[in-house]
């Protein structure tokens, strides 16, 4: 194989030569609609080329660091490419983030030039700058000079904005009018497969976020892999809300869909009903979205009165219509990935039926993936695999030859699932006993009244630990569920804390989409006494 080309002998796995490729195939199918906007395939490429031609013309060039702060949209996506087109590292910011942590991740990413949207859902970002680039008020547009974040140049902003120190995209893109198709053309020929094209950053839910490297070659290629086992077609219409600049929106979603020739479809925010008139409206195909989304569009007086008769894949299977839901969704295998993997490197084809003793699983490996399992703790090495950590050096990442430690504690079976059962440093330790919480939330789950359960440790003095669970549960009591639990595990295993909520809304998220299990118990710890009845 030439060095640089695709495996299948397609186009080289670099933006470039990619979003031609794609232009040229699926032309003006929309690639992403959001409201009555609409980007055509054709139109990511035209645009992304003009902005990467502005970027040049402003000294933007390989290896360069560029900033995206914007919420999901045809902007998001042209910006992105713009700067992979040239070989720029795209840091993918979290729109969410608050000052404090905007401004690390800012400094920590050696951010240079950055694209931002003024504002979103009520989050001011020209003001969020101002508080956390010291003396921001003070600096000309593209003459920012601050020892708060020493490399940062230029903000341009995706509309008018009225700052002296920040320019318009608009006229960033105009600046390239004067680079030619030849020019751009020699830039791109010179991003290779290996070079790093993102630093995506984790959620940051026990420590600082790990700002992880990915390539073209892996990014693109992880599209591909993963649209084997769950497969996209050109025409498929694909809602989601989780935010690009996460792994599941970046890989699973966007990347999945572009590769596939899909549409993307977008909305400002997720609100139960308006999302349900949108999936009926655009007819959407797939649905890609956290497990707490399903029981919110399920619930909702409008579903029963919504043709959703397209859908027929996705993560929610409570919304297919009942012919295309599983017979038991029990025995249908999970995922299990990571920002550092780009996203699942466990996985199983879409419709593939456990047995009854792989009910739980999360997969088998992806190809091109290697796992071991040491000291209980799962290791991963492969194609997916980030480049490194930004700011990390090598030997304190990988083990000498080359495992990922993935902190996920679990088990495989003799066919190759494997089984999780939670996090390393999650495990609670009571009394000299080290805890599953995953464990006890499977024992939990298996009750018919619980949808969701969540276990953590809280302090307890002498004990070290004590198990608390909060449970999604209806027409139950924790004094009852308490004593089932007695019946299924060790004594230390059972929670000497329960509450028992109404619904998801009373747990606690983070914006990624998951529990937040710290805020959980230090809410369990204050409640304190001993497992009562639901309220």
């Amino acid at each position: 194989m030439a060095e640089g080309l695709d495996p299948e002998g397609g186009p080289r796995v670099v933006a470039g030569d990619l979003v031609r490729d794609l232009a040229g195939r699926h032309g003006d199918r929309p690639l992403a609609v959001l409201g009555d906007r609409t980007l055509t395939y054709a139109d990511a490429e035209r645009q992304s080329a003009a902005l990467a031609k502005g970027l040049l013309a402003s000294g933007v060039g390989k290896g360069s660091r560029v900033g995206l702060l914007a919420p999901n949209g045809p902007e998001w996506i042209v910006t992105w490419l713009a700067g992979s087109r040239i070989g720029a590292v795209v840091t993918l910011l979290n729109t969410y983030a608050p000052p404090r942590e905007l401004g690390w991740a800012l400094r920590h990413s050696d951010t240079a030039v950055l694209v931002a949207a003024t504002e979103h859902l009520g989050h001011d970002y020209v003001e969020r700058l101002r508080l956390t680039v010291d003396g921001l008020a003070d600096q000309r547009h593209e003459h920012i000079r601050t020892p708060s974040h020493p490399f940062l140049r230029s903000v341009w902003f995706l509309a008018e904005n009225g700052q002296p120190w920040a320019g318009p995209v608009d006229q960033l893109t105009a600046r390239g009018a004067d680079i030619d198709d030849d020019l751009l053309l020699a830039a791109e020929a010179e991003v290779t497969p290996a070079d790093p094209m993102v630093v995506v950053y984790s959620s940051g839910s026990t420590a600082e976020p790990k700002g992880a490297v990915h390539t073209h070659g892996a990014v693109w290629r992880q599209g591909r892999t993963l649209s084997d086992f769950r497969p996209l077609a050109p025409g498929d219409r694909v809602y989601t809300p989780m935010p690009f600049f996460w792994v599941g929106g970046f890989g699973f979603a966007l990347v999945r869909a572009l590769r596939a020739g899909a549409t993307l479809v977008l909305e400002e925010r997720f609100e139960p009903g308006a999302t349900l008139a949108l999936l009926e409206r655009e007819r959407v195909t797939h649905v890609l979205g956290w497990p707490h989304m399903g029981p919110a569009l399920t619930g909702h007086p409008d579903f029963p009165l919504r043709d959703l008769s397209a859908l027929r894949g996705g993560a929610l299977v409570d919304l297919l219509p009942p012919d295309r839901r599983p017979a038991d969704p029990g025995l249908v295998a999970g995922s299990l990935g990571m920002t550092e993997t780009l996203g699942p490197h466990l996985i199983d084809h879409e419709g593939a039926e456990l047995k009854e003793d792989q009910r739980g699983s999360f997969g088998r490996p992806v190809p091109g993936m290697e796992h071991r399992v040491v000291d209980g703790e799962l290791w991963v090495r492969g194609g997916s695999v980030m480049a490194g950590l930004h700011r990390r050096e090598r030997d304190h990442v990988f083990t000498p030859d080359g495992w990922y430690r993935t902190g996920d504690a679990g088990h495989f079976d003799d066919d190759g699932h494997f089984f999780f059962t939670g996090r390393m440093g999650d495990l609670v330790k009571s009394s000299g006993m080290n805890i599953s919480p995953r464990e006890v939330e499977v024992a939990l789950e298996a009750e018919p009244e619980v949808t969701r359960a969540v276990v953590v440790g809280i302090p307890a003095g002498p004990r070290g630990e004590d198990v608390a669970a909060a449970v999604v549960a209806r027409d139950v009591t924790a004094t009852d569920l308490t004593a089932r639990l007695r019946t299924t595990l060790s004594s230390y295993k059972v929670p000497r804390h329960l509450v028992v909520l109404a619904d998801d809304d009373e747990l606690p998220w983070l914006d990624s989409g998951k529990v937040d299990r710290r805020a959980l118990a230090e809410r369990l710890s204050g409640a304190g006494g001993p497992a009562g009845p639901a309220s």
